[in-house]
């Protein structure tokens, strides 16, 4: 059972993964003739099309790709509940499917600053990926250097996003104890 409960688990998590990310790129307005984007595009597509048919977007939020997150999550919870005889009930899915999406959110922005800032570190620039993730970070990067300019070339603004995040991360972990491992 642990090893069936693994595969739901990694394979709801990978597409959700794919799922959000197509939301982030849309939202930050990135290249999506890049080849990781048009991995993206291509992954979801098939299952967006028909979704945004009855489903508009909202001030430049692709509300369906948000709701397909949600069933993503929601589906990933709820076959894990089951599988381990539990009983689902529909609003606190809801709930959690919300508190999973937001979290795996962070937990991308994450990632992508992690490997940006390596990426920093031993590129000469101009790779397609790095130029992607300069775009998809840029935007929440912004605001912050208004506040904090960079010391010497060294740019604080990806620590203070880091410090932000994490706190965010531990303050969900406290309301929300069960799914903090999700």
């Amino acid at each position: 059972m642990n090893a069936l409960i693994y595969l739901i688990e990694y394979g709801f998590s990978a597409y959700l993964m794919i799922v959000i990310l197509r939301v982030w790129l849309q939202l930050a307005k990135a290249d999506f003739y890049n080849q990781l984007s048009q991995f993206v595009v291509k992954a979801t597509n098939s299952i967006l099309a028909p979704m945004r048919r009855i489903i508009p977007g909202v001030l430049g939020i692709d509300m369906a790709g948000v709701v397909l997150a949600l069933i993503v999550a929601g589906a990933k919870i709820a076959l894990i509940i089951l599988l381990q005889g539990g009983a689902v009930d529909p609003l606190l899915l809801l709930v959690w499917a919300l508190i999973l999406t937001i979290k795996t959110a962070g937990m991308m922005v994450f990632v992508v600053m992690i490997v940006r800032a390596i990426l920093s570190w031993v590129s000469q620039g101009g790779h397609p990926i790095e130029m992607l993730f300069g775009q998809l970070t840029d935007p929440l990067l912004q605001p912050i250097r208004r506040v904090i300019p960079s010391m010497g070339g060294l740019d604080l603004s990806m620590i203070a996003l880091f410090v932000a995040l994490n706190f965010l991360n531990k303050l969900f972990s406290e309301f929300v104890p069960y799914w903090s491992s999700l």
